[in-house]
């Protein structure tokens, strides 16, 4: 007999809007947090212990959040909405005002990605207001790094991840664009180093694995594309996965490795090993699209979640794959 389909642990509910963005943090003190951004500009902050929001920051005004997370060597969460705006947030003084804010001059839905480079520095990276151009800053000082523009017309940024090799380059860039295409960028020397058409239309989402060197794409199409770096930092496709029903807005790997999770638009959450990409799970238990996904940090690897956010206002959280984990 097949195994029974899992069912969600718990959800959280009183978010009063879609769910755009979601981020754990578990590995850190005795309270597992996880962020929520929404459609009505607000972030929630929600306790996994007691399964009630500890706080609501509301620093966007009513303009959507679509991007949170936070600093592994800092109690800083950063958040970004459609005001334009990356704005700072310090957990640990119990504020609601944000610290500090950084206008991206962007109107687009392009999440920002963040690179720790010390213990009191990291990198931001956004859209920028022309087109096509990326910009990156060094914080907290907001020294402007370098703007990356690629070279022919790409239509609009639609994702960015930054990410530091281990043979001692400097930070490197992927995005994905309006056309289909995705690109590779050297940050130190502001240059492209590898371009492929993954897409024959927008890059909706990407994720990508450093210590595989592997990543993965998703459009409004009905599939996946899967590609990789090869020694010479050339992206190379892979196979793609091909799925039941088209669009997908996000994209997660699980830390061990083990396990990607996408997000639908047709209102499923889909899990697939991420060594084979080999469907494991179908979770349907929202009842509108799903907008984000996200994996817990939990040091422990039985009390590890999956959150998925959707439109309906709702955010489920599983335990699936995880050694001794129920379903039901």
């Amino acid at each position: 007999m097949s195994r029974p389909a899992p069912c969600p642990v718990y959800t959280l509910r009183g978010a009063g809007a879609p769910l755009n963005t979601l981020h754990f943090r578990c590995s850190g003190g005795d309270s597992p947090l996880l962020f929520s951004g929404s459609a009505k500009g607000a972030v929630h902050i929600w306790n996994l212990k007691s399964r009630r929001a500890e706080r609501v920051l509301e620093g966007h005004g009513s303009n959507s959040v679509i991007w949170v997370s936070t600093l592994q060597t800092a109690d800083t969460l950063i958040s970004q909405g459609r005001d334009m705006r990356v704005c700072l947030w310090d957990l640990t003084e119990g504020r609601i005002e944000a610290l500090d804010s950084v206008w991206t001059g962007s109107v687009g839905f392009c999440q920002c990605s963040v690179l720790e480079t010390s213990p009191s520095s990291y990198l931001l990276a956004f859209a920028g207001p022309q087109t096509e151009e990326i910009k990156i800053i060094e914080m907290p000082s907001k020294n402007p790094v370098c703007t990356l523009t690629p070279d022919t017309k790409l239509g609009m940024v639609m994702c960015v991840q930054l990410w530091k090799p281990d043979s001692g380059l400097g930070p490197l860039l992927l995005a994905g664009y309006e056309d289909g295409s995705l690109l590779l960028w050297d940050v130190t020397q502001r240059s492209e180093l590898s371009r492929v058409k993954a897409h024959p239309e927008p890059v909706m989402c990407l994720t990508f694995d450093p210590g595989r060197l592997r990543g993965v794409s998703g459009s409004c199409e009905k599939k996946l594309s899967s590609w990789m770096l090869d020694g010479q930092n050339h992206i190379q496709l892979q196979d793609c996965v091909t799925l039941v029903n088209p669009g997908i807005s996000q994209l997660c790997v699980r830390s061990d490795g083990r396990l990607l999770a996408s997000a639908g638009w047709d209102h499923r959450v889909r899990v697939f090993g991420w060594k084979k990409l080999q469907p494991l799970a179908v979770l349907h238990y929202h009842t509108d699209m799903a907008l984000s996904v996200a994996f817990s940090d939990h040091q422990d690897p039985k009390q590890r979640l999956l959150a998925a956010g959707s439109k309906d206002q709702r955010i489920s959280l599983w335990s699936i794959y995880n050694q001794n984990a129920d379903t039901c």
